[in-house]
């Protein structure tokens, strides 16, 4: 037996390990990469803060959300876990209370024509007092500033409303121009008056603006949540949890709010596990309490100024619930860990959001979760995506560098801002701006062509089960496929460190620009297996990140958009015989009409190429040094897209052009003119030369005046003799 196993032992040997690339997170709690091991085996559960559904969505959600997606969708499709991914709608909040309110006041307010235009004169005017004060007590320079607008468009409509002697107008303009500050101003006053308010007046306005939300994410190809949570929805829940906080002993009642009691759970447990530095930052804790909770009301009720709240006592004009503390409502902290607990159970995996809620609310996340389990773990892994800048500066609307999502998506694709995101670490500032979205579409279009050109090629490929689709690799081919190795174990390596994408573009880059040189070598057979190995390997990639909205086995490159792409047909196998005979007949009548230099055939050759077939989606590229064009099919909104982009180019272009034609021009003249001044104070001064010199010898004449006189008078003297 013995001597059996040895005899075998020389027949296999496990290979050594000679990678310990493994998934590695950057994880806010150590504030390093650590690796990741899920609770359960293979599955993965995964809480992200969602939305305040008070207004429009914004380029500062699509930071969190598309980043989040792309590491969801990494971790799920290159990785293979299985994951389960809850994210919550926040629908009780003080903002959605206010912007509720403040519609319903306004909009009865503006309805009720019995109000006389002069009563509205003097309600605005009131309105801009009411503006004018809270202005003088703010200390955010972006919101003095946003308010320093308001105030001007109020000021300059009251100063203009007698150029118009029509009343009805008058308080059109007054309503157009007055409403935030009438908002406001109608708000403070008569709040009292909604009491009692259905709670759907501020439920309906959550619903509109979670429905946007909804559609922006999808506009922007993000998955949707395998379990969505609303806050509505889980308040006997929330409830409860409070109750058994309280049992714990790490919560108190008082006014018939309930606190959270920070110093007694950090005796026993760890509390600001994220930012312990800002464990006394009142300032940050007091905005987390709400925009209708104010710092003197709650003072009173609190144990410790850094208590937070658990349950809000409802103030008049606010919605209610049913508690054991009488009518109130959740207050923000406490729904997210009720929800996740709810879903993910008393421990799961990751918790995501932006890095503006590290602290106060995911740390009173994380101290609510664990006095109520009374334990000292209940997520693992907390990532955070990191700040978004407008141009270098704080998005902000005041400063006018405010983007919402639709605004984007006017000007920019889904796949051109994710390609953005991309070229940033998920955790990182990333500033979103023409000149980085410029980066974005140049990388789009290095992707586009070799896709294209990848298709030129494999057109001659027979199907795989054919003998023909496979040849022998020569000494060319197994360079260019080492190096397609080599990137992969790169690309590999970069996605293990905390889905590094950034090195993955680049190493992208550097595939296709190999692949590109490969493929414009002279002199060498192209193996289009390899080709197609390549290409297929980067599909999979940009459809891993989430750059094609479907996708299939066999697709090579990005899909199309709208119901070409829906559509089972395989357009580009069925239109390539057409568009190949109409081709070669084009290149006939290009090449005749360049032999007899007939210019309008030319013409209509050229507006055949650039303007018909993109429409149809097929671009055809005419090479300099061949009569025959290349046929590429592409995406006729790509096309479309492309076209605009060198027209804007090509006016910019002509704009530069004429600018500095008025700038050579301006500056032409302002030389003659600067000469002229110049000529002009010369004369000036020889003039004065002169007559200082005449003042001071009025008799004497200039010799040159007094030779020519005594030339004048030699001439007549000796003409009369």
């Amino acid at each position: 037996m013995c001597s059996t196993a040895k005899q075998n032992s020389g027949l296999w040997k496990c290979p050594e390990v000679t990678s310990d690339a493994q998934l590695r997170l950057y994880n806010s709690f150590t504030k390093k990469k650590e690796l990741f091991v899920p609770i359960n085996g293979n599955e993965v559960r995964w809480y992200t803060c969602g939305p305040t559904v008070y207004d429009t969505s914004h380029m500062g959600h699509a930071r969190t959300y598309i980043s989040f997606d792309i590491v969801r969708r990494v971790i799920s499709d290159y990785f293979g876990y299985d994951v389960l991914y809850c994210m919550n709608v926040t629908d009780i909040d003080d903002k959605i209370i206010k912007r509720a309110r403040e519609r319903y006041l306004l909009k009865k307010y503006m309805e009720d024509s019995s109000i006389p235009i002069n009563k509205v004169v003097e309600d605005c005017q009131q309105a801009l007092t009411h503006v004018k004060e809270i202005r003088s007590r703010e200390n955010d320079k972006d919101k003095q500033t946003m308010y320093d607008r308001q105030i001007s468009s109020v000021e300059n409509a009251l100063q203009n409303l007698h150029l118009s002697s029509d009343d009805e107008m008058k308080r059109k303009k007054l309503f157009d121009d007055c409403r935030d500050n009438l908002a406001t101003y109608l708000d403070f006053n008569h709040s009292h008056t909604t009491n009692p308010l259905e709670n759907e007046v501020f439920l309906d306005l959550a619903r509109h603006y979670e429905s946007e939300f909804h559609s922006d994410m999808s506009s922007l190809n993000i998955l949707p949540a395998h379990v969505l949570t609303r806050v509505s929805e889980y308040v006997p829940e929330i409830v409860k949890f409070i109750e058994k906080i309280i049992s714990n002993g790490y919560a108190y009642e008082s006014n018939s709010s309930v606190y959270f009691d920070t110093i007694k759970f950090h005796k026993q447990h760890s509390y600001a596990k994220l930012e312990p530095d800002r464990m006394g930052d009142i300032a940050a804790l007091s905005e987390g309490e709400g925009a209708l909770t104010t710092s003197e009301n709650t003072t009173k009720e609190k144990k410790n100024d850094c208590d937070f709240v658990l349950w809000k006592k409802s103030k008049t004009g606010e919605p209610v619930w049913q508690s054991p503390w009488g009518l109130g409502r959740p207050g923000w902290h406490i729904e997210c860990s009720v929800m996740a607990s709810a879903v993910l159970g008393p421990q799961f995996d990751i918790h995501t959001g932006g890095i503006d809620l590290k602290f106060p609310h995911h740390d009173n996340e994380i101290a609510q979760s664990e006095a109520y389990f009374d334990s000292d773990s209940w997520v693992n892994y907390f990532l955070h995506s990191g700040h978004l800048t407008i141009a270098g500066c704080k998005m902000s609307k005041s400063l006018k560098n405010f983007v919402t999502i639709q605004q984007a998506l006017e000007k920019y694709s889904s796949r051109q801002i994710r390609l953005l995101f991309l070229l940033h670490s998920w955790s990182s500032t990333l500033d979103y701006s023409d000149h980085g979205m410029e980066k974005a579409l140049t990388y789009e279009k290095m992707l586009s062509e070799f896709f294209l050109n990848i298709k030129t090629h494999l057109r001659s490929l027979k199907q795989l089960n054919h003998s023909s689709a496979y040849t022998k690799f020569e000494e060319h081919d197994l360079t260019l496929n080492e190096r397609f190795s080599a990137i992969k174990k790169q690309i590999h390596i970069a996605l293990c460190d905390s889905v590094d994408t950034p090195t993955v573009m680049e190493n992208i880059r550097q595939l296709i620009s190999a692949a590109n040189i490969y493929m414009n070598s002279t002199n060498i057979t192209i193996n289009r297996l390899l080709l197609r190995n390549i290409a297929a390997y980067i599909t999979r990639l940009i459809n891993i990140f989430g750059l094609n909205s479907t996708s299939s086995s066999d697709d090579i490159g990005f899909t199309r958009s709208g119901e070409q792409q829906a559509s089972a047909v395989n357009v580009e196998d069925i239109a390539m015989p057409y568009v190949e005979q109409f081709a070669k007949f084009r290149d006939a009548v290009r090449t005749e009409a360049i032999t007899i230099k007939n210019k309008e055939i030319l013409t209509l050759c050229d507006h055949v190429r650039n303007e018909i077939l993109p429409e149809l989606g097929v671009r055809l590229e005419d090479r300099a040094g061949s009569n025959t064009a290349t046929i590429k099919f592409c995406d006729p909104e790509v096309l479309k897209r492309e076209r605009e982009q060198a027209l804007l180019v090509e006016k910019s272009k002509q704009e530069e052009k004429e600018r500095r034609k008025l700038e050579q021009q301006a500056a032409k003249e302002e030389k003659e003119r600067k000469k002229l001044e110049q000529q002009k104070a010369k004369d000036e001064k020889e003039a004065k030369k002169t007559a200082a010199k005449e003042k001071k010898n009025p008799n004497t004449k200039e010799p040159s005046q007094s030779a020519t006189n005594d030339a004048v008078t030699g001439a007549t003297a000796n003409g009369d003799s």
